[in-house]
């Protein structure tokens, strides 16, 4: 059987095309550019062209496919209940949402669409804290607006929890709230990144306007921009508190942002 994973290239979708391979499935992973990403997935996996907003232009990269990853984003509120549509009359029985934060469109067409579906409800990534990579860079900064605690989960324990439910029965019909093993704010994560990379960083608050202008200077609607900074000041305690899903799912704990920090050390040095 195949499994179709959309947003294949994203900062998850790589590490749900890694895992599923190493599992020895058929994976397709649909990319819009898939001549710049042939031979960077693990062997055996086929490359299709093609974007889940565009799901009219996806009955090629449907046929045959079974099971079906998809990850929620701004542009995919309008196309990704015609995704979800398309994917089921195509055959696909059993899908995996990582969702946008909350239940919207895409979320309850997957709910509604009669396949075995499951929401993986992650919070913080950890791969957020590239935003900081030019500032550690050029300053050895990092400026944010708050300090709260966030229980930040890697993409590959969001990856391994998706392989699982896409290829494994029992997870029909659930929803996941997936953290790390521990909550930390930006100063502890300051802290462990200044120790993974050698050299000292420091913390600068800046307001809160200051933070959803620079959020909008990227392209981000001032909504948009309002509702991820307003996240950071005043996170649900699902955020916040350490959930064991990865490890009763995975059977293995969850990764530590130590870990993380290790594996992108380069990143924030200008090596990567």
């Amino acid at each position: 059987m195949t499994t179709l994973v959309t947003g294949a290239t994203g900062n998850t979708g790589r590490h749900v095309v890694a895992e599923l391979a190493r599992r020895g499935e058929h994976v397709r992973a649909l990319t819009r550019d898939p001549a710049a990403w042939a031979g960077r997935f693990p062997a055996g996996v086929e490359v299709v062209g093609g974007t889940h907003t565009a799901p009219d232009e996806l009955d090629g990269a449907l046929d045959g496919v079974s099971r079906l990853h998809v990850t929620v984003t701004a542009g995919l509120t309008e196309a990704g209940p015609e995704l979800v549509r398309r994917a089921v009359a195509a055959g696909v029985r059993r899908i995996t949402v990582l969702w946008g934060g909350q239940v919207g469109p895409v979320e309850q067409a997957v709910a509604d669409s009669g396949a075995e579906w499951t929401r993986l409800e992650a919070q913080e990534f950890m791969s957020n804290t590239l935003t900081w990579a030019e500032s550690i860079r050029a300053e050895g900064v990092v400026r944010e607006p708050y300090d709260h605690p966030s229980a930040l989960v890697h993409e590959a324990d969001i990856a391994a929890v998706a392989a699982v439910a896409l290829l494994d029965d029992g997870h029909a019909g659930r929803a996941y709230n997936l953290t790390g093993p521990e909550s930390l704010t930006p100063r502890e994560r300051i802290a462990i990144l200044s120790r993974a990379i050698h050299r000292d960083l420091a913390f600068e608050p800046i307001t809160h306007e200051q933070a959803v202008g620079r959020l909008m200077a990227t392209g981000v609607s001032r909504a948009d921009a309002e509702y991820v900074i307003g996240w950071y000041a005043a996170p649900d305690d699902s955020a916040t508190t350490v959930d064991d899903t990865v490890e009763r799912v995975t059977g293995r704990a969850a990764r530590t942002f130590a870990q993380w920090a290790d594996e992108h050390a380069a990143r924030f040095l200008g090596r990567g």
